[in-house]
Order: structure tokens, then C-alpha cells, then sequence
């Protein structure tokens, strides 16, 4: 029997067009696995690099963190709502490249979980081949000004 999870949108704050999940596939307190189809429309294959498009690394980091924190809500850790933000990115390494059509697959361990900070680290597969892999650690607050 599969376990259903909530849509990722109902999760994060993150909206079109700068979310980049599409589905949960695992989620415990230890670990999230995720989906991401990255398509041709995506607004930033227009300039990087045109002829050639490549996901940016940054996008590839974003979508780790994003993999995170939805699992942590989904679970339960972190109420929905919960608002977080990238405070450092470390060992940030990009084996592959990964192009309009690849299927992501994303995968991010909990390393440090509390009400006010995550640290996780996480790697992207493209094809069962390792295409990124980071490590980061999100403050989380509220997202009242």
C-alpha cells in the first residue's frame, strides 16, 4: 500500500514558477525522496545557456532545500506554514549536468531538525546517476514582516 502525501504546493510557501517539486515519493523523520520533471518551458532554460539548455546549480540547490522542508511539514516536524530560508549552502558539488526532459529524483537526510533551524543534505539523481549534491542549513521563522 503506498502512503499518500499531500501536494508540495500545500506544503511549502514556494509558487509558480519558482517551485520545483512535483511529488513526494518518501517521507519519514529521518529522510524525504522527491520528483521533479524538469521541461523545456522552464523560464530559465531561456538564457542558461541558450542552444544548450542546463539546469543551474542554484535551481539545483533551491529544489534540494525545497525536497526538505516539505518533507519536514509533511511529516509533521515543522507546521504548515512555517517559513524557511536558505542561511549557508556547503560542499555544493554538481557531477552532471541536467537538461529539459531529465526526471530528478531527490533525495535529502535530516542531519539537525528544531523549530528555528534545519540542516540537511541531499544529493539529485538523473537516471540513477548522481547529477548534485549539497549540504545547507535553513532558518526557519515566520513570514510576517
Amino acid at each position: 500500500m503506498s502512503e499518500v502525501f499531500e501536494s508540495p504546493v500545500d506544503l511549502i510557501p514556494h509558487r509558480d514558477p519558482f517551485i520545483f517539486l512535483d511529488e513526494l515519493l518518501e517521507v519519514d523523520d529521518k529522510h524525504t525522496v522527491a520528483k521533479r520533471v524538469f521541461t523545456a518551458d522552464h523560464f530559465f532554460f531561456k538564457g542558461h545557456f541558450p542552444g544548450y539548455p542546463v539546469v543551474p546549480g542554484v535551481i539545483l540547490v533551491e529544489t534540494m532545500a525545497q525536497c526538505g522542508g516539505a518533507g519536514l511539514v509533511q511529516e509533521g516536524i515543522l507546521p504548515h506554514g512555517a517559513f524557511f530560508v536558505l542561511a549557508t549552502i556547503e560542499k555544493a558539488k554538481f557531477r552532471a549536468q541536467v537538461r529539459p526532459g531529465d526526471t530528478a529524483i531527490i533525495t535529502v537526510q535530516n542531519t539537525r531538525v528544531s523549530q528555528v533551524m534545519v540542516r540537511q543534505c541531499g544529493t539529485i539523481t538523473v537516471d540513477g546517476k548522481v547529477a548534485a549534491e549539497a549540504t545547507w542549513m535553513c532558518i526557519v521563522g515566520d513570514n510576517k514582516a
